[in-house]
């Protein structure tokens, strides 16, 4: 199962799920006491994509009664600037009231290296405290992308949340709405794509799971029309889908008719969109956002590099062939 599946049941069964964090965390998820009836989890450092084990275990026995800024974890610990900039990605310093966008500032404001001798022996930061800069508030949609971009899972809110609006205009329906539908209705629904399974014993029927903020649906595909939108089903993030209810045995399935690949919307939650709203409204072939370049000689090489934030915004879904 993903990591966001298995959160995401742990809170519907009422266990509180708490962030990662600077000043809580261990490498492994851990438990922590409540007042309810059940434990709390909290993630630990291991969920944040890029860190390493060896530098989250000297955070850790460095940590002493904790940390107050981010510049003591560099100096007591001697954790890298890139972890600390991965850690700060995450969210991770909310014990320190420090939002995403403060930790980043604070981190890449210190120097890069190792804290120099003389401030080493006395314990002591290199520069002076600054008045902190007021800077733009990340919007909800972008948070979440972030989190899932660093730690494959948000705590804060499900992605499709902030499509729904846009789908419900289409005429998609939540999965849950979707799966509570009589047996043989017509249902169009979308979700990300958590897990795509086309087992040899199946006769070439393929199963794909989607998840929206309510819940997860079970499509079934079969072999013709994996084969109409065979490049769909391997390749999308977010998936709509139009088929039909079939309920049997208490178990809902969606046998899919047509697939649409809307990994693209995921664009509409960035903080560009927001700032510009008709932005992710303009063609592709609109030449005033995307201009052609007038070109001499040979085209230029694809360097395929890609704004950081694009590398992966939802994770690879869990695919058995």
């Amino acid at each position: 199962y993903a990591p966001a599946q298995i959160v995401r049941d742990a809170r519907e069964h009422g266990v509180e799920i708490r962030p990662i964090d600077v000043n809580l965390s261990d490498w492994d998820n851990t438990l922590e006491p409540t007042e309810g009836k059940y434990c709390a989890v909290r993630l630990g450092f291991r969920q944040v994509d890029g860190l390493r084990e060896d530098e989250m275990e000297a955070l850790m026995v460095a940590r002493g009664h904790g940390y107050d800024r981010p510049d003591d974890i560099r100096r007591r610990a001697r954790v890298s600037r890139r972890s600390l900039e991965l850690l700060a990605a995450a969210d991770a310093f909310g014990s320190m009231q420090l939002s995403r966008r403060e930790a980043l500032w604070s981190v890449r404001g210190e120097a890069s290296g190792n804290t120099l001798p003389l401030f080493a022996a006395a314990d002591a930061a290199e520069q002076g405290q600054e008045q902190a800069p007021q800077l733009p508030i990340m919007p909800a949609s972008e948070q979440v992308l972030q989190d899932y971009q660093t730690t494959r899972l948000s705590l804060k809110d499900h992605p499709m949340s902030f499509l729904r609006e846009a789908y419900e205009r289409m005429g998609a329906v939540s999965t849950r709405e979707a799966c509570s539908l009589a047996n043989g209705a017509r249902v169009q629904t979308a979700g990300v794509v958590l897990v795509r399974q086309r087992p040899g014993s199946a006769s070439g029927v393929c199963f794909i799971t989607i998840e929206d903020e309510t819940g997860i649906a079970n499509l079934v595909v079969w072999p013709n029309v994996f084969e109409r939108f065979r490049s769909v089903v391997m390749g999308a993030r977010i998936l709509l889908v139009k088929g039909r209810v079939q309920t049997a045995d208490n178990v809902t399935h969606i046998v899919a008719n047509q697939l649409i690949d809307r990994t693209g919307d995921l664009a509409c939650l960035s903080e560009d969109a927001y700032q510009d709203p008709l932005k992710q409204a303009l063609d592709r072939a609109d030449e005033v956002t995307r201009p052609i370049p007038e070109r001499k000689g040979p085209p230029p090489q694809r360097s395929g590099g890609r704004h950081p934030r694009n590398v992966r915004v939802i994770p690879r879904s869990r695919d058995f062939h």
